[in-house]
C-alpha cells in the first residue's frame, strides 16, 4: 500500500510540473554566445495568401536564453528569426514544450525537441537526408570538375554530369517519394503526413484511390487540421467531378450524405 501511495504521488507530481496547459505552448530557448538583447521573432505564413511572413512574437534573449509563451488550436509550421541572421529555424508551433537550441553558427545544426510532431520532424528529416545522399555526394565530387569544364567551354563533360546527375536525381525521387507515402501510412498521428498528402495532391497525376486510403488511416484529430480539412475538399472536388458520382459513387472520406 505505501508503495501504491508512493507511486501515485509522483505521478502527481510529474502532471503537475507541466507548465502548459490546454491549448498553450511554451518556447524555451537556449541561446549559447548570443548576446543579450539580440531579438528573436517567431513568425508564420500571412494567411491572407500574398505570400511572405507575418511577425506573431518577439522577444529578446537574455543570459543565453528566450521565452516564448502563447496559445494555440492546431499544429502549424512557424519559424523563429534570429537577429541580424538570414536563415531562419522551420519548426511546428504546437501545444506543449517545445525546446529549441540555437547554433548560432550554423542555424540550419540548430537543436529542436519536445512535443511529438517536432521529434517526428527531426526524425523524417533525418531520415529524407539520408535518402538524398546519393545526390548530395555527386555534387560534392563534381563541383570542382564541373566548373574547370565550364570555364574551359567543354561541352563534352558539362553533357556527361548533366545526364549523370540527372539519372541519379531521378532515382533520388523515386525513392523519396515512397518514403514519404509509406511514413504517411505509417504515421496516422503526425502532422508531417497530413503535409506529405496535401503535396501529394497538388499533382494532376496523384493517385487518388491510395490518397483517399491513407486519409481514412489518419486520427481524427488530424483529419480536423488545416490541411487535413484541405484534402478533405480536394477529395470532394475530385469525386464530384467524376461522371456518374452523384449516382452512387463513393463519397469522399467524411463528406455528408
Amino acid at each position: 500500500m505505501k508503495k501504491l501511495f508512493l507511486l501515485l504521488s509522483a505521478s502527481a507530481v510529474l502532471f503537475s510540473c507541466s507548465k502548459v496547459g490546454k491549448d498553450e505552448y511554451i518556447i524555451t530557448g537556449i541561446a549559447k554566445g548570443i548576446e543579450n538583447g539580440k531579438t528573436i521573432i517567431l513568425q508564420t505564413q500571412d494567411p491572407s495568401g500574398m505570400g511572405g511572413l507575418i511577425n506573431i512574437d518577439t522577444v529578446k534573449v537574455e543570459n543565453g536564453k528566450f521565452e516564448i509563451k502563447g496559445k494555440v488550436t492546431e499544429p502549424s509550421f512557424h519559424v523563429l528569426q534570429l537577429e541580424a541572421v538570414n536563415e531562419k529555424i522551420p519548426f511546428i508551433l504546437e501545444e506543449g514544450e517545445i525546446n529549441i537550441e540555437v547554433n548560432k553558427d550554423s542555424i540550419q545544426k540548430s537543436k529542436i525537441s519536445g512535443t511529438y510532431n517536432n521529434d517526428e520532424y527531426v526524425k523524417f528529416n533525418e531520415e529524407i537526408k539520408v535518402v538524398q545522399k546519393k545526390l548530395i555526394d555527386f555534387q560534392s565530387a563534381n563541383m570542382l570538375k564541373m566548373n574547370q569544364a565550364q570555364q574551359a567551354k567543354d561541352t563534352a563533360v558539362i553533357n556527361s554530369l548533366m545526364q549523370e546527375y540527372q539519372k541519379i536525381q531521378e532515382e533520388v525521387g523515386a525513392n523519396s517519394k515512397t518514403k514519404y507515402l509509406s511514413y504517411a501510412e505509417t504515421h496516422p498521428k503526425s502532422f508531417i503526413s497530413a503535409l506529405i498528402l496535401q503535396s501529394m495532391l497538388q499533382d494532376p497525376s496523384a493517385d487518388i484511390k491510395q490518397a483517399e486510403k491513407i486519409y481514412n488511416g489518419f486520427d481524427e484529430e488530424l483529419k480536423n487540421t488545416k490541411p487535413g480539412k484541405e484534402i478533405k475538399q480536394r477529395f470532394t472536388a475530385v469525386n464530384s467531378s467524376v461522371p456518374g458520382a452523384a449516382a452512387g459513387a463513393t463519397p469522399a472520406p467524411g463528406a455528408a450524405n
